[in-house]
């Protein structure tokens, strides 16, 4: 399952979420969103575990606790919706 982490403090990486979530169970992928410039988290990002029962224990034991000081929120990813593409001009 793969899982939406929001409201991150800037300076969270991506080993930081794998250790937070490997106490669940196993972490199969992590993805801190970056920002395509300034190469700066944009404070949220992706975490996949390989099993839906230690995704939602995850999600039941981290939604709004706190990380660095901010409380995170933690909920099931949604399919991307297929947006067109912005035009540069």
């Amino acid at each position: 399952m793969n899982m939406y982490v929001s409201n991150l403090d800037f300076q969270v990486k991506e080993e930081d979420l794998r250790q937070l979530f490997a106490q669940f169970g196993e972490v199969t992928s992590v993805k801190v969103i970056k920002d395509r410039e300034t190469g700066r988290s944009r404070g949220f990002g992706f975490v996949e575990m390989s099993s839906d029962e230690a995704a939602n224990n995850a999600i039941t034991s981290l939604n709004n606790k706190e990380l660095s000081g901010r409380a995170i929120s933690v909920s099931q990813a949604k399919e991307r919706e297929d947006r067109p593409r912005r035009s540069l001009w």
